[in-house]
């Protein structure tokens, strides 16, 4: 991280930013770069957001950037997520700074360290982003969004964990279901995992899902590593179980529902069980509203005006979770996904449209430069979001 952290701190040393490295000792991560750089006063406060880090390992055997022979393709680690659009980024302030717009914008980049794996605490962790995001009125993340160079995101849904913990009475197989012993942990857990299927399934960009359960006499798990172990004989009834799983939610009203209808679920126990559950926050959702709308409508105008067609917002349950919803109610306007185009993200087939770096940079310097020239109050941009 501190590599590729040096890499871009140069760039952003030559457009006139401060530049800052947070260390992220505390959260168990290597940190963050922030580069700061202040316009005139009374400008629009910009944030922008991005990630230094990828899904890969330092032994994965994908390693290396390699052009695609015959096509404006290449492929490589994080082509997408996201070095690309980390660049995209720069390639729009560095025009923004080649026709004296820079000065009128006062800017706040941040190049998350841990977008990929975050660190714990994760209020530790974002704790800059979420400053700045209190200091900035308006924020733009350069994900790679779904790919598609005619969408982008203005509502992200959140994703935090679960674990699920349940106790049996352990005996002899032939007394399961008796009234001394009762059904046993792992029956318990399956009545719990059906209750939540039948009372959460169907809400709408709602999603509850138990990724990893282990069931038996002893039970061990790893929360960190999502790994564990579970010891037990077919003649013997279960003690434990442990499940883990993910919400995902498109408002934090909708996670507390969800919450408050899983622990009903916990509260009808089967004879001789008795359970517990605990959340994990994790990330919040970025939920739609009408001044992401407009932000929406105003790089949609950008991009018609530049002859590269509409841009209409991805469907929020095909969008996950990511750092910009942590400007959730703190600034006026947001939106994502504006980043490098391609495929296969996150896979040893990450494939990247070289060419999407030039259109994107464009759409973004076109869309902060409207910005540097009417502020964000202006009437003109004041008008309602253009419909799909």
């Amino acid at each position: 991280m501190r590599a590729v952290a040096a890499l871009f701190r140069k760039e952003f040393d030559g457009l006139g930013f401060t530049t800052e490295w947070i260390d992220g000792a505390a959260w168990g991560r290597a940190g963050h770069l922030v580069a700061r750089r202040m316009g005139k006063e009374g400008g629009p406060r910009v944030l922008l957001i991005g990630h230094l880090d990828t899904v890969f390992p330092k032994d994965s055997p994908f390693q290396r950037f390699e052009p695609i022979a015959g096509t404006d393709e290449a492929r490589g680690p994080g082509l997408l997520d996201m070095k690309g659009g980390d660049v995209v980024m720069l390639l729009a302030l560095g025009g923004l700074a080649d026709v004296r717009l820079l000065d009128r914008l006062s800017i706040t980049a941040i190049l998350i360290g841990d977008e990929e794996d975050s660190g714990r605490p994760l209020t530790a962790a974002r704790r800059d982003l979420v400053e700045a995001a209190r200091w900035a009125d308006i924020a733009v993340g350069f994900e790679d969004g779904d790919g598609d160079p005619h969408s982008a995101v203005v509502a992200r849904r959140g994703s935090g964990s679960w674990i699920l913990k349940v106790t049996g009475t352990p005996a002899h197989s032939s007394q399961v279901w008796s009234e001394a012993v009762g059904s046993g942990a792992i029956y318990e857990a399956a009545r719990i995992l059906s209750g939540f299927e039948s009372v959460l399934k169907g809400e709408h960009l709602l999603t509850v899902n138990p990724g990893t359960i282990l069931g038996g006499t002893a039970v061990t798990f790893d929360d960190d590593e999502g790994r564990g172990t579970a010891f037990g004989k077919t003649n013997v009834v279960a003690g434990s179980a442990t499940v883990s799983g993910d919400l995902r939610c498109i408002t934090l009203e909708q996670r507390e529902r969800a919450r408050a209808r899983m622990r009903e679920v916990l509260a009808k126990p089967l004879p001789g069980t008795s359970a517990t559950i605990e959340f994990d926050d994790g990330y919040p959702p970025l939920a739609p509203s009408d001044g992401n709308a407009r932000m929406l409508a105003l790089y949609d105008k950008a991009s018609r005006d530049l002859g590269l067609g509409t841009v209409t917002a991805v469907d929020p349950a095909r969008a996950g979770a990511a750092d910009v919803s942590f400007t959730e109610g703190l600034v006026e306007m947001a939106l994502d996904g504006i980043g490098m185009r391609g495929r296969d993200g996150h896979t040893d087939r990450e494939t990247a449209d070289m060419g999407s770096l030039r259109t994107q940079a464009r759409r973004a310097a076109v869309l902060l430069a409207r910005l540097a020239s009417k502020g964000v109050s202006d009437p003109p941009l004041a008008s309602p979001p253009r419909k799909p």
